[in-house]
C-alpha cells in the first residue's frame, strides 16, 4: 500500500481477516496470500498476485 501511495494511486485497502466476503474475493482472483492487487478499467481488469512492482509500474504508471 505505501508504494501506491507514494506513486499517488488511489485505491481500497480490504482487511481479508475483517471481511471474510473479501477473502472469499481474494480466493476467486486466485490469491492464497495478500496483497492482491485488482486493477479495472473500462473493458478489463488485471490481477496482480504479491508485489510485484515491474506489473504494477507497467498497468498504473503512465
Amino acid at each position: 500500500m505505501a508504494w501506491l501511495s507514494q506513486q499517488g494511486v488511489p485505491f481500497e485497502a480490504r482487511d481479508v481477516i475483517e471481511n471474510t466476503d473479501w477473502l472469499d474475493e481474494l480466493m476467486e482472483l486466485g490469491g492464497r496470500a495478500t496483497p492482491v492487487t485488482l486493477i479495472t478499467w473500462s473493458g478489463g481488469r488485471e490481477v496482480v498476485l504479491g508485489f510485484d512492482r515491474e506489473k504494477l509500474w507497467e498497468l498504473l504508471i503512465p
